[in-house]
This record gives structure tokens, C-alpha cells and sequence, in this order.
């Protein structure tokens, strides 16, 4: 009997059927969570580039709008938003900052920008100041979207805010051309 087993177990030990099976179970989830990755990392440039895109039209607008026109910082944000198409919800989702950069110490603003907290009904007070003549502004744009695969690969990896939303930043710098 003991025989019978082991004779039976030497028999199911060279059989090939089933190898196939064992190498897709391994190889399968790595090969899709690489494609969701790069999936997900090509959704989240082409929401940076479109972000960058609506900045750089909305700068350019700002640039060439007459002396006595007020900007505002909703007007920026519909700008931008009207640029910046494959962004979801991005009026309630972006944060506009534009400073004035100081020509005698040219102070940066801080690296760390304030986005929407999208947790919170409270917004961040963020400075929007139109400049004169001859001033250096600066202008940050940040938004926050939602990875498309949260839990898997990049999208596992990516630092996200209590809402589960990624922060996307696009920043620019211009000068106020003299009327």
C-alpha cells in the first residue's frame, strides 16, 4: 500500500499538465499591475499637461489685457478651467496664487502650495494680487484628482490627501508688460 502511494505520488510529480496555469497565476498580476501603473501615470501627465496648457493660455491672456482690467481670482480659475479640458470638476477643485515678486530681493514664494482641502468647508486664504507696470508676478495653479486606480501599482504609491486626491501643480512667471 505504501508502495501504491509513493508509485502514485513519483506519477503526479512528472506529469506536465497544469504548468501553464502556475506560471500565468505568477506571472498575470505583475504584468497587470504594471499596465495599470502606466495606465495611471499617463492619465495623471496628460491632466498635467492639459493643467499647464490652461496656465500658460491664462497667462498669456492676463499678459495682454488692457492696463485697466482687473483680474480676478475667479476669472483666472474659469480661464484656466476653460483650457484645461480633461480636468473633472475643476472649478471646485483648483487653487489659484499669483504674487508679486519684490525686484529688489526676488523672494520666492514657498515651495509648499496651498491646494483645496476637499475634506474641509474652510478654504485657504491665498494671496491674489494684481500687479502694475513693469512687476514679475507669479502664478501657481493646484489641483486635486482623483487617481483612476487607487489601490493598485502607481496609483498605491502616489501620496495622496485625507480625500484620497492627488495634487497636481503647474506654476508660471511673467512680467507685466508697461501700456
Amino acid at each position: 500500500m505504501l508502495r501504491s502511494f509513493f508509485h502514485k505520488l513519483g506519477l503526479f510529480r512528472r506529469r506536465q499538465d497544469g504548468s501553464v496555469t502556475v506560471e500565468f497565476a505568477i506571472v498575470f498580476p505583475v504584468f497587470i499591475t504594471i499596465f495599470l501603473s502606466v495606465f495611471e501615470g499617463g492619465l495623471l501627465m496628460s491632466k498635467l499637461v492639459m493643467l499647464d496648457r490652461g496656465l500658460d493660455v491664462t497667462v498669456r491672456a492676463i499678459r495682454l489685457a488692457p492696463g485697466d482690467t482687473a483680474i480676478t481670482a475667479d476669472a483666472v480659475k474659469e480661464m484656466i478651467c476653460e483650457n484645461a479640458l480633461i480636468l473633472q470638476d475643476c472649478a471646485a477643485s483648483i487653487q489659484i496664487e499669483m504674487v508679486v515678486i519684490p525686484a529688489d530681493t526676488w523672494t520666492m514664494p514657498a515651495a509648499n502650495a496651498d491646494c483645496i482641502d476637499r475634506t474641509s468647508e474652510i478654504e485657504p486664504v491665498v494671496s491674489f494680487a494684481n500687479g502694475d507696470e513693469n512687476d514679475i508676478m507669479f502664478i501657481r495653479a493646484c489641483v486635486v484628482v482623483d487617481p483612476m486606480f487607487p489601490t493598485s501599482g502607481l496609483g498605491l504609491a502616489l501620496t495622496k490627501d485625507e480625500s484620497g486626491g492627488v495634487r497636481i501643480l503647474a506654476s508660471s512667471a511673467f512680467a507685466i508688460e508697461p501700456r
